[in-house]
């Protein structure tokens, strides 16, 4: 491990603190269009079958529903108490694993994760039903990894017993902040002691990994409030973190209205916050991987990470090395490798379009909108060429392992690397200047001290962020 002063160079971070992507796809989602289509989604599926006798494929699938509102919180969901509505919703999103399986029955999948909103919404018996029906559709893999995302605030323990019955060997639980004072101001109070027993529980059993979410920047925030939760994290002992920064954005989140810019940390504390958090985790025996996670070195995430086989996806940095992402659910994202899909994002929308495609199997007419708009699964979405497809390999590939071996990148993709990036390897200039990375014949790698702008340096191989749809839609990238 760098020493964190290596690592941590303020005034670099000050001079290229500005906002960009966070690279969880390339193109970003803010690229996508609604003129694709189910044709072009069938497409794109068909040429990954030609590819590969038995693609492999993960599940990703969207429970919207929360109890109560976090005030932090970015994520498309649903506040509701309304068992019924919830009940209508997985008998829809059964409809659409029906429909889509189709498409995939040459695939073998790998993982099948639950994200929300909050998927602990769900009883165990609502698990085991959809559960049993994607086993019914879906080819699964005899090495399945089935993870989720919970809400400690509205479970009670022997709700891990039962995930871990059901399959579940991978849990991801959101503490953000351990401070009541904090918790209150982000309407989220729950119970640390909890959480530890959560913990205990998922090891006990043999769930083999347990992340906690963790947020720097929230209102409330000091070096002594980071510090009790840090000493919290170390008791709780998980397996993973994800440390990410507050993203306060109330023009887009109407939620974090209700948080108040005097409670916000000043600039200043917020980098003292980030550098205090990661010099903590790393003393506590924890791998620095990409520029937010942290594993044990036991942990599948950081033996990637020195392997330099991490990948990237919607979720963030993950040993998850599918062919094929497909998203399931209002909203959610399908990475199909040559092209990007995103599902309706309003339940009303959603439930129309399932019913809609249900008939056009049957060549019944397909249901019409109010506005007289035939009704779309699909959102909006974008078919890669060959160009994304080179640019997202080596943002990818920074993002990673923060570094790019030439020689092995020119071969896979039939390219002349310094000529073909010729334009964006001239605008590393300032970073090459700032001893932030190095750029030769042989490779680009990225220095310590330059890690935590790999953001800025992966920018410079974005081909859209000039186009004016991309202004302003960004987070800071400290």
């Amino acid at each position: 491990m760098n020493k964190i002063t290596d690592i941590f160079d303020k005034a670099m971070l000050d001079k290229y603190n500005t906002t960009g992507p966070r690279y969880t796809s390339y193109p970003t989602a803010v690229a996508f269009h609604n003129e694709f289509s189910e044709e072009d989604f069938a497409c794109s599926v068909e040429q990954l079958t030609k590819e590969k006798q038995t693609p492999s494929l993960s599940l990703y699938l969207h429970i919207p529903f929360c109890h109560s509102l976090c005030y932090y919180c970015g994520c498309n969901k649903i506040v509701t108490r309304n068992q019924d509505k919830v009940e209508t919703y997985l008998t829809y999103i059964k409809k659409e694993i029906t429909l889509r399986s189709a498409a995939f029955s040459s695939f073998e999948v790998k993982n099948i994760h639950f994200g929300g909103g909050t998927p602990s919404f769900l009883s165990p018996l609502q698990f085991a039903d959809l559960l049993a029906h994607i086993k019914q559709c879906f080819n699964l893999s005899t090495r399945l990894e089935q993870s989720i995302e919970i809400d400690p605030r509205r479970i009670e323990l022997p709700y891990i017993d039962e995930l871990f019955h059901l399959g579940f060997n991978r849990i991801s639980i959101g503490v953000q902040d351990v401070n009541k004072s904090v918790q209150e101001k982000i309407n989220r109070v729950q119970s640390t002691k909890f959480v530890k027993d959560i913990i205990e529980r998922a090891k006990s059993l043999g769930i083999a990994s347990v992340n906690i979410d963790l947020i720097y920047g929230l209102p409330g925030q000091s070096n002594k409030s980071v510090e009790t939760t840090l000493n919290e994290v170390k008791k709780m002992n998980p397996d993973r973190i994800s440390l990410f920064s507050y993203a306060h954005m109330p023009s887009l989140f109407p939620a974090q209205r209700k948080i108040k810019n005097e409670w916000m940390p000043t600039s200043d504390t917020k980098f003292s916050l980030f550098k205090q958090s990661i010099q903590t985790l790393s003393a506590q025996g924890y791998r620095f991987i990409g520029m937010d996670h942290f594993a044990k070195d036991t942990d599948e995430l950081s033996i990637s990470a020195k392997n330099r086989t991490l990948h990237r996806n919607f979720q963030g940095y993950t040993s998850d090395d599918s062919d094929c992402l497909l998203g399931l659910g209002v909203s959610s994202i399908s990475n199909l490798q040559t092209a990007y899909s995103q599902n309706v994002k309003k339940l009303k929308d959603y439930y129309q379009a399932i019913d809609a495609l249900a008939h056009d199997t049957i060549n019944e007419p397909k249901e019409l909108l109010n506005d007289g708009k035939q009704t779309r699964l699909i959102e909006k979405g974008l078919c890669l060429t060959t160009a994304d497809q080179i640019h997202r390999a080596i943002i990818n590939q920074l993002m990673c392992n923060l570094y790019v071996d030439k020689a092995q990148f020119s071969e896979k993709y039939d390219i002349d690397f310094d000529q073909y990036f010729s334009e964006s390897l001239a605008q590393l200039t300032p970073f090459i200047d700032d001893n932030l990375l190095t750029n030769n014949k042989e490779q680009i790698k990225i220095h310590p001290r330059g890690r935590l702008l790999v953001r800025n340096i992966c920018m410079n191989f974005d081909q859209y962020l000039s186009a004016p749809a991309h202004q302003m839609r960004y987070s800071r990238v400290i």
